[in-house]
């Protein structure tokens, strides 16, 4: 959109879960609901459908593969693959890649980065963590919050190879005072956990999120309800668990009969969590070995948990949105929206099939 191109949006124009408009207006790349006066010296573009804020993927990897980081191509392709998926805000969970070049780009995604991830030496992904001991937890926690968007990410549990199965990272004392000097340096903290063993330890040491969460159980699901701890489920990753499983079976029988526990109750565990009121946000855990571009299977796989589809959809637009302090279809706010030929509250797979996207203003797919 040039300078002096105004877009009208027409339609349905879907503000907040209940709250419809009939038209928006982009000048200068920005929303108003009162349409500008002497647009008759200007182009006027009209999108006609039902618009959304732009989704928003809150556990992606930008910038990473199975191998560690990529190069500046790839990077490009995966933010291009999501936000032709309609996701325009990026919650980047963890990447040992710079992406910061990505923010002068007006036609990718925003990313909110926390930057790399923090792990237990030997108890993570190769090539993908900071891989330290628990001594150095607060060090290394300060760093990645003043490189990071004010989030910080650890790895909670992973498999213990002597134990042959999942096991906490971090002992408790040194989770507390690292999360403690996150919260001083403005950053809240986030950690990838699979298993029960992390969960009580960490929610307690007064973590804000935790990252698929399948090992929650009847005892903990309170605990997180009554701290206000989020999940992102990450469903179509944990997806991946039974061949994960398999491929690990026979020398670490423990760990895999673990992962197919967590899998088959999977959508029990994201009902009960949403039940009981812990706040669950959409995620796809793309980059590593999955594709960029899952947002819309992400949200039919939270329906299919149990959880409604007006409350899916608002995990990935406007509930989302607020949880991470950034504007949906607000007066003054970035243009960042997805158009849509129906109603994506009545049948979320709508998400699938966007129509336009408008990022910035501009009309990019």
């Amino acid at each position: 959109m040039s300078d002096h191109e105004v877009l009208r949006v027409t339609g349905r124009i879907l503000v907040g879960p209940e709250e419809v408009r009939d038209e928006l207006w982009v000048v200068g790349g920005r929303i108003t609901y009162t349409p500008p006066s002497g647009t008759g010296a200007r182009e006027v573009r009209t999108v006609q459908g039902w618009a959304l804020p732009g989704l928003v993927d809150a556990h992606c990897h930008v910038g990473l593969d199975g191998h560690g980081a990529v190069d500046a191509a790839t990077t490009e392709k995966q933010a291009l693959a999501d936000r032709d998926a309609g996701a325009l805000l990026l919650r980047d969970a963890g990447s040992p890649a710079d992406t910061r070049w990505t923010d002068a780009r007006e036609d990718l995604p925003k990313i909110i980065r926390a930057g790399r991830h923090i792990a237990r030496t030997r108890r993570y992904i190769r090539n993908y963590a900071h891989e330290i001991e628990p001594g150095e937890l607060v060090a290394y926690v300060a760093r990645e919050a003043r490189r990071g968007d004010g989030w910080v990410k650890l790895v909670g549990d992973w498999i213990d190879r002597d134990a042959g199965d999942l096991t906490a990272c971090w002992p408790r004392a040194e989770a507390e005072a690292a999360i403690a000097e996150a919260h001083r340096l403005g950053a809240r903290v986030t950690a990838h956990c699979f298993a029960e063993a992390a969960l009580r330890d960490l929610v307690e040491a007064g973590i804000d999120c935790v990252e698929h969460a399948t090992g929650l159980t009847e005892e903990t699901i309170p605990l997180f309800a009554e701290r206000g701890v989020a999940i992102v489920p990450t469903l179509v990753n944990i997806a991946t668990f039974p061949n994960l499983a398999a491929g690990g079976a026979e020398r670490y029988p423990r760990w895999s009969a673990h992962m197919n526990r967590l899998y088959e109750r999977r959508y029990d565990t994201v009902r009960a969590a949403y039940d009981a009121g812990v706040p669950v946000f959409v995620g796809t855990d793309a980059g590593g070995t999955l594709a960029h571009g899952l947002v819309a299977a992400e949200v039919e796989e939270l329906t299919r948990a149990g959880i409604p589809p007006l409350e899916a959809l608002s995990a990935t637009t406007w509930r989302a949105r607020t949880w991470l302090g950034r504007p949906a279809l607000d007066e003054g706010a970035p243009a960042d929206l997805v158009v849509y030929d129906e109603d994506p509250r009545a049948d979320v797979r709508v998400l699938a099939a966007p129509r336009r996207i408008v990022l910035n203003g501009r009309v990019v797919g």
